[in-house]
Parts: structure tokens; sequence; C-alpha cells
């Protein structure tokens, strides 16, 4: 298991755990970073990450990403 701003560009992952407070929990889960789905990283672009999830390409901090883990 690895924080999802680890993951190699292009290559899809599957989402095993969400981290952070309730708030952000909920934030993400609402995005569709839900444990079981499928998560592809685009591409890190100056401390934001950008990945597709749910047949959307989401911009989320470098932070955020580190408490998706894949």
């Amino acid at each position: 298991m690895m924080p999802l701003n680890l993951a190699d560009a292009g290559e899809e992952n599957i989402i095993k755990k969400v981290g952070g407070s309730p708030d952000v929990k909920k934030h993400l889960e609402d995005l569709g970073f839900v444990p079981g789905g499928s998560v592809t990283l685009v591409t890190t672009n100056g401390g934001n990450v950008i990945v597709n999830v749910k047949d959307s390409r989401i911009a989320i901090s470098s932070e955020m990403a580190m408490k998706i883990m894949v």
C-alpha cells in the first residue's frame, strides 16, 4: 500500500483506504475516491496531482493525495 501521489502515471490503481479527518474523508469520497474504486494518476504538476476517477479528471493537492492509499 502506498499514497496515490507515489503511484506511476498512467497506471490504474485500486483505492485501498481513504484517510484524514472525517470532513476530508467525506469530501474525497464525494469526489469518487472510495475504497475498492479505481483511480489513475495522470500527472503531477507543481504540488497538484491530476487523476482520473469515475470517468472524471480531477486535480487535488499533493497533501490530499497522500491521504488516498492504493
